[in-house]
Parts: structure tokens; C-alpha cells; sequence
């Protein structure tokens, strides 16, 4: 029978990592141009209400952003705790949403204006008589499709 020989001793080759840093960064460009940032800071505190019925908002880009909340506790001893309207990066009164519409419209397409969406983000817990402002001033403005944000129902079984 025939005696087979191992090499003993015999050190593997060496991992050749000449492709290693173009493979970094690629990841590193798929990653900064895929993922997109928040556009502003929130400073109202917004716990969403649950809803059953959900649609999902076909273009993002023409949507305009009403947030409605209390100020974040860091802002609490400034501003209050009482609900506030949060137009881009800072509060702002029932009489600035006029202004702020004109200025969405006026960053859109022409064939887009039409179809521009305002989206109010409120809080769970906040009263309805500022919601209802809030929507008077943009009947005001000619704002008429609004959409309210929320999140889904968790279904639980109560047996």
C-alpha cells in the first residue's frame, strides 16, 4: 500500500486585500446617497393617535409638515407646556401658516402646486380647538388637501 506524505510546516498564503478599500467605498457612497436625513429638528413633543384605516402618501416631496405638540421638556421653561404649532425649526403662530404655505407653493412646479398635501402630525393630547385653527387658516390659504398623521392599531385580541 502506498504511504501518503504531509507536508508539514507549509504556512498558508497571505489574504490579498488590494480591493479591500474600493469596497469600502462603495459601501460608504451607497450609504450617502441612499439615506436621506431629517429635513428639521423637531422641538414639539408627538406621541401619533392610532387609526385603523391607514393610506400612505404617494409623494413625499410635495407634502407640507404642521407639527402640533407640547415643546420637548428642554424647552418646557421657555415656552410652556402647552400646545404648540412647529413650522420647519421653530414655533410659530396661526397668523405665520399663510406664509409658510406661499413659501411650500412657491419651491414646487407649477404642475405640482395643485397637488401639494398638508400633513399635521398632532399629538395625541391635544385639544381640538387648536387643530381647528390651524385647518381654518388654511381653508384661509386655499390649502385643502390635509392629511392627518398617524399609526397603525396594534390589534390585540381581548378573549
Amino acid at each position: 500500500m502506498a504511504k501518503f506524505k504531509t507536508k508539514t510546516g507549509k504556512e498558508l498564503k497571505p489574504l490579498n486585500t488590494a480591493s479591500l478599500p474600493d469596497i469600502v467605498f462603495m459601501l460608504l457612497f451607497f450609504f450617502m446617497i441612499s439615506v436621506s436625513f431629517r429635513q428639521t429638528e423637531r422641538v414639539v413633543t408627538i406621541k401619533l393617535p392610532e387609526a385603523t384605516e391607514i393610506a400612505k402618501l404617494d409623494r413625499k416631496d410635495l407634502a407640507s409638515y404642521i407639527n402640533i405638540g407640547t415643546p420637548i421638556p428642554a424647552l418646557q421653561s421657555q415656552y410652556g407646556t402647552e400646545a404648540r404649532i412647529q413650522l420647519n425649526d421653530s414655533f410659530s403662530t396661526i397668523d405665520d401658516i399663510r406664509d409658510f404655505i406661499a413659501a411650500s407653493r412657491e419651491s414646487m412646479s407649477e404642475a405640482d402646486r395643485p397637488l401639494m398635501t398638508v400633513s399635521l402630525k398632532v399629538d395625541e393630547n391635544v385639544r381640538m380647538g387648536i387643530i381647528t385653527d390651524v385647518k381654518q387658516e388654511l381653508r384661509r390659504c386655499s390649502a385643502l388637501r390635509i392629511m392627518y398623521s398617524t399609526r397603525r392599531k396594534s390589534e390585540q385580541h381581548n378573549f
